[in-house]
């Protein structure tokens, strides 16, 4: 597996650890080469003053503990993209020029395929169409790398990025349904609104669970790389990372059902209902 190369992009500092640290780490203690193309510094992250203690902007601090979890991972490097947090809907962030929202697709996929050209990765890994939990910069980065994706192997296309390259697989990361919808009915009777998820409270956890995707892969992770993930997690302190995991009713719910991350293929399109166990099946 030597030779094998995984490339993630992701939208923020913390997507590498929170969304798919566990396949991202696991591959990467097998010997794949694994890199994250972050198209943000997570610069509209909510971060208490005392954690800034140090550092110039919340970008840098952000930055910093990616930098942190990107080593414990065992990632090879990580990219920035040159973009700026966008925020969640209806934020000032929104409105920033340099907003990742603000670009053309056609724009950051040209800076993606430069990432995929140089590296030349067999599978790479994205948000799913709704970003996850519907934010705007998670579904940025879906759009820009599905367009990456088919562009990167075409020569007349983005010419200045390199030589083409493609990429045999991509898939899109998604959230275990089943568990969700068991997480919304037992919040109300633990006094927590579904509707208002998260740090922030800006996370509707009941319009999440109206989008199914098929499942297509299933990477079951072992008690090393989840460990290794939670280690991982730490480094995202100003973000909740390292919270003790009987206060996160999801990380509770992820401890009963098992630890495994979810994804739906985008390409090759799936031709029957057998699911895969490891993202490199039919790799040549």
């Amino acid at each position: 597996m030597n030779e094998r190369t995984l490339l993630f992009v992701g939208a923020h500092p913390d997507d590498e650890t929170f969304a798919v640290g566990g396949t991202l780490a696991q591959y990467a203690a097998a010997g794949v080469k694994v890199y994250y193309a972050c198209a943000t510094r997570g610069e509209a992250g909510t971060i208490s003053a005392h954690r800034l203690q140090g550092y110039a902007t919340p970008g840098d601090l952000r930055w910093a503990e990616l930098k942190c979890a990107a080593a414990v991972l065992g990632l090879s490097d990580v990219f920035h993209l040159g973009y700026r947090d966008s925020g969640m809907p209806g934020s000032e962030d929104n409105r920033h020029p340099d907003a990742l929202t603000s670009a053309p697709v056609e724009q950051v996929a040209g800076r993606i395929v430069k990432v995929i050209r140089e590296v030349k990765p067999q599978v790479v890994i994205t948000h799913d169409a709704v970003g996850g939990y519907h934010h705007p910069d998670h579904i940025a980065s879906h759009r820009a790398t599905v367009e990456a994706f088919r562009a990167a192997g075409d020569a007349s296309r983005y010419p200045e990025a390199g030589p083409a390259f493609q990429p045999q697989k991509l898939y899109f990361h998604i959230f275990p349904r089943k568990l969700l919808k068991l997480v919304v009915k037992l919040m109300p009777l633990l006094g927590q609104d579904p509707r208002k998820f998260g740090r922030n409270k800006d996370i509707d956890l009941a319009a999440i669970v109206e989008v199914d995707f098929p499942v297509n892969a299933v990477v079951k992770l072992s008690k090393q790389t989840v460990e290794t993930r939670e280690r991982a997690r730490a480094c995202h302190a100003s973000q909740g990372g390292g919270r003790p995991p009987n206060v996160n009713l999801m990380r509770m719910a992820n401890r009963i059902f098992g630890e495994s991350d979810r994804y739906m293929r985008g390409y090759p399109l799936p031709t029957g209902r057998k699911r895969e166990k490891d993202l490199f099946q039919g790799v040549i």
